[in-house]
C-alpha cells in the first residue's frame, strides 16, 4: 500500500503553479460527449478522478487521445447506447454527469450509483427533477437509475437547491432540447461558468452565465472546439494556507487573474493569513497567524455556503490552518454532515479541537502538532492532514493516498519544489 512519508517541520518557500480546475474538467469531459466532432481540452489536471472519467467516456465509445500530459482530444462520433459500467462509476462521484449528455444524445441512460467522497448525504433529486421538467421519465431500478425521454423540450425549471452537479447536468441536457429552457436557482461556481463557456464554444446558446438564472435556447447539434480549463482555486487556497501555517514565503502563480479567490482570501484573513497581490500572482509572506475577533470581542466564525460564499472544499484546509493560529475560531460546515469527522486525527496530533456536532467544531490555537500515522478519508481531509503533517514536529505517514491523488496533481513533486520533505513509499 502506498503512503506518504513526511519529515515534518518544513516551511513552504518558493513558487508554485496550480493545475487545472478538477471541478471544471470533470463536467467538461462529460459534456464532450454531446458532440460527434472532436474536442480538444487543455490544462486538464492529470489526477485520478480525471483518468476515471476518461475511462468511462472510452467505455461509452468515445475515442480519447492524450496529446500531452495535460492536453486531451475526445471524439464521441461512435457513442454507444449502453448502460454505464457499474465498477467504473463506483470510482468517481461525477460519473453522474454523464446522465445529461447521454439523455440528450441517446434519449436514455442507465446510471449506476456514483462513487466519490463519503462526506455525508449527497442527494441526486435535483438532477432528476430537472430532467423530468425537460420531458424525461425516470425509475429507480435496484441501486441504479433508468432515465429516458422521447424528446427533450425546454421548460421553466426551478431547482430545489443550487446544486453544482445538478445545474451542470440539467444544462447539458437542455442545450440540445427543443425550445427555450430557463434554469432558476442555478449554481454559479466558477466551474459551472467554465462548463457553460465550453458549451458556448461548441455552439450552445446560453445567457446569464455567472448568475442564478440561466437561459438556454436549444440547438439541434453541437460542434467540436478547443477549450482551456481554468485554474484550480481550491488547490491555490490549499497552498496559501500551507505557506501561512508553516511560516514560509510562497508565490502562487497566476492565481490573481480574476476575483475567484476574493472570498477565500477574505475568509483566510479571519485566521490572520495575510497575502499580497503581485501582478497575476498571490504572494504569502512569512507571518504569525492571529485570529481576528469579531465586533464586541465575539468569537470569530467561519462558515461555508453556495458561491460566492466560502467553499465547502476548503473547510478542512481552513480548520487545519486554524490549529496554527493564535486564538479561537468556530467553524460551521453547513453542506455536508460528515466532512468534519476527520478532526479526531488532528486531536491525536495535539490539536485543541472540540467537535460540537456533525456541523460545528471549535479550534483553539496555536498548538504544537506531533507526527503520527494517518489515513486519508477523502480528498480535502487528506490534503488537510498532509498539511498538518508538514507543520508537525517529527515524522508522519499518511496512508490511502489515492484519495489525495484524486484531486491534487503530482502533489509530492510540487511540495518537494517548495522545500517540503516528502516521499511516496510502498509498504
Amino acid at each position: 500500500m502506498e503512503y506518504f512519508y513526511i519529515k515534518g517541520g518544513d516551511a513552504a518557500n518558493g513558487e508554485i503553479i496550480t493545475s487545472g480546475n478538477k471541478n471544471e474538467a470533470l463536467p467538461v469531459i462529460a459534456a464532450s460527449l454531446l458532440s460527434s466532432e472532436t474536442v480538444i481540452l487543455d490544462n486538464v489536471p492529470d489526477i485520478l478522478d480525471v483518468r476515471n472519467m476518461l475511462e468511462i467516456a472510452e467505455d461509452l465509445g468515445a475515442s480519447v487521445t492524450r496529446i500531452s500530459k495535460n492536453k486531451i482530444e475526445i471524439n464521441a462520433a461512435n457513442l454507444r447506447n449502453k448502460p454505464l459500467d457499474r465498477e467504473l462509476c463506483g470510482k468517481v462521484r461525477t460519473s453522474v454527469l454523464f446522465a445529461g449528455p447521454l439523455l440528450a444524445r441517446n434519449g436514455e441512460v442507465i446510471l449506476p450509483p456514483p462513487g466519490g467522497d463519503v462526506i455525508g448525504r449527497r442527494r441526486l433529486d435535483t438532477h432528476f427533477i430537472g430532467f423530468k421538467q425537460l420531458g424525461a421519465e425516470y425509475s429507480v431500478e435496484g441501486e441504479g437509475y433508468e432515465i429516458h425521454a422521447e424528446k427533450l423540450v425546454g421548460s421553466d425549471i426551478f431547482l430545489d437547491e443550487a446544486s453544482v452537479t445538478g445545474t451542470e447536468n440539467v444544462v447539458m441536457a437542455a442545450v440540445l432540447a427543443e425550445g427555450t429552457t430557463l434554469i432558476r436557482n442555478a449554481a454559479t461556481e466558477p466551474h459551472v461558468q467554465g462548463l457553460c463557456t465550453f458549451l458556448k464554444k461548441m455552439g450552445a446558446k446560453i445567457s446569464g452565465i455567472g448568475t442564478s438564472l440561466l437561459s438556454i435556447e436549444g440547438v439541434s447539434s453541437l460542434s467540436g472546439c478547443t477549450h482551456t480549463i481554468g485554474f484550480d482555486y481550491i488547490e491555490a487556497g490549499s497552498y496559501i494556507a500551507l505557506a501561512a501555517m508553516t511560516g514560509g514565503e510562497l508565490t502562487v502563480k497566476d492565481s490573481a487573474r480574476d476575483d475567484t479567490l476574493r472570498m477565500v482570501l477574505h475568509t483566510f484573513g479571519k485566521l490572520g493569513i495575510k497575502t499580497e497581490k503581485r501582478g497575476n500572482d498571490i504572494f504569502v509572506p512569512s507571518q504569525k497567524m492571529v485570529v481576528a475577533k469579531e465586533m464586541n470581542n465575539a468569537i470569530a466564525k467561519i462558515d461555508d455556503g453556495i458561491w460566492p460564499s466560502f467553499p465547502s472544499d476548503l473547510m478542512s484546509i481552513a480548520i487545519v490552518a486554524a490549529t496554527q493560529a493564535e486564538g479561537t475560531m468556530l467553524f460551521f460546515e453547513k453542506m455536508f454532515e460528515s466532512r468534519l469527522f476527520f478532526v479526531d486525527r488532528l486531536v491525536g496530533m495535539g490539536a485543541q479541537i472540540i467537535l460540537c456536532d456533525p456541523h460545528r467544531v471549535v479550534v483553539s490555537g496555536a498548538s504544537q502538532l506531533h507526527g503520527a500515522n494517518l489515513d486519508s478519508p477523502d480528498i480535502r481531509a487528506g490534503m488537510a492532514m498532509l498539511m498538518a503533517a508538514i507543520a508537525a514536529k517529527g515524522p508522519s505517514r499518511i496512508f490511502n493516498v489515492r484519495q489525495i491523488d484524486r484531486g491534487y496533481e503530482a502533489i509530492e513533486d510540487k511540495l518537494l519544489k517548495i522545500g517540503i520533505s516528502i516521499e511516496r513509499k510502498d509498504g
